[in-house]
């Protein structure tokens, strides 16, 4: 339905696709300022309600105690990955949890998840293993997801709470050989080695990824002999564009090196054809799991190692999506991994 130039939804769209979108949007938006909300919440409680007191205990008890436990396995509380909102939000694009065949993970090991494309905000890498409906628990069963999230979200009041609840854990190498480290395996660290720059490449059909100098990921996982098991996101960039341009990029990277945040302006779902807007497009994505790659456990690896290993992932990457971009891209054909 179109008024004046704008487009509605129809008044007959069923509530279960209403919630989707309002799920989706406000799991975006949350996603992406809930750290600056919050922190601006937890002001108002000190300076202006009767709740300063407690307030202050809190931030006291964060800062005291339990700061570092983002870097100790985290605290995923099973309620939380069980609201309904993310169910929702899942099912809004939707996102799809799917493993090559014959892969299967062993009980007693550790493993790296390298997820790419990062796109605008990860959201089939949040929708899969940040909660219980991304069918996580169906494929690996005796396994924990620990999803590697920026450090500072941690420090945020109140959004801390939701991020470590969701299964997170700090982006802090420490906090990654903590999960890699651990004795009695069934850990699953699942990263996005090319962070929040990678976004900058989030385009519709575009599959650019940053990895060629990523290499600390490679460095963990043979100092605990960690396999390293690629996942790709396809259909991940379809959700958003963005607006581009020279000065912006620059104003841009100022931005990310102060905060660690890429300061994309996301081109999504908006009123008009072509417009900003927050609520992600409604494009399918399918997130792959693909076969670990068995890596030795070397305590000190030199640089020359590191380098090799790296290859040979950089290498099973991309035959990995060269083998199933036919099932998921729409022009295979003419599609590529770039990476940089």
């Amino acid at each position: 339905m179109q008024i004046a130039g704008i487009r509605f939804a129809p008044l007959k769209v069923p509530m279960d696709r209403r919630l989707q979108t309002l799920a989706a949007g406000a799991g975006f938006v949350w996603l992406i300022f809930g750290g600056f909300f919050c922190f601006l919440f937890s002001i108002y409680l000190i300076l202006f309600t009767k709740y300063w007191f407690i307030t202050i205990l809190y931030l006291a008890w964060v800062n005291l105690y339990d700061s570092d436990t983002c870097n100790q396995g985290g605290r995923p509380q099973q309620w939380v990955r069980a609201w309904s909102w993310w169910k929702y939000m899942k099912d809004y694009f939707p996102v799809t949890l799917e493993r090559l065949p014959w892969v299967e993970l062993d009980p007693k090991k550790n493993y790296l998840f390298c997820c790419f494309p990062h796109g605008m905000l990860s959201l089939g890498v949040f929708c899969s293993f940040a909660n219980d409906y991304g069918d996580f628990k169906t494929y690996f069963s005796r396994h924990s997801p620990r999803i590697v999230t920026l450090t500072q979200h941690y420090h945020m009041p109140f959004f801390r709470e939701m991020a470590l609840s969701l299964g997170g854990i700090s982006a802090d190498a420490t906090a990654i050989e903590y999960v890699l480290k651990n004795p009695n395996g069934g850990q699953v660290c699942v990263l996005m080695p090319g962070g929040a720059q990678e976004s900058y490449y989030c385009k519709p059909g575009q599959y650019k990824i940053i990895l060629k100098k990523r290499k600390g990921f490679v460095k963990l996982a043979l100092k605990h002999g960690t396999p390293l098991v690629p996942v790709i996101s396809f259909g991940e960039t379809d959700t958003f564009d963005q607006v581009e341009g020279d000065t912006l990029r620059k104003i841009q990277e100022i931005i990310r090196k102060c905060i660690g945040i890429a300061p994309v302006v996301p081109v999504g779902r908006g009123f008009f054809q072509y417009t900003f807007g927050l609520v992600p497009r409604r494009k399918p994505i399918w997130v792959v799991v693909g076969h670990p790659m068995e890596i030795p456990k070397i305590p000190q690896p030199t640089q020359e190692q590191i380098d090799e290993y790296h290859s040979k992932f950089v290498n099973h990457l991309q035959e990995m999506f060269e083998e199933q971009k036919h099932n998921y891209v729409e022009d295979p054909e003419n599609t590529k991994l770039i990476i940089e």
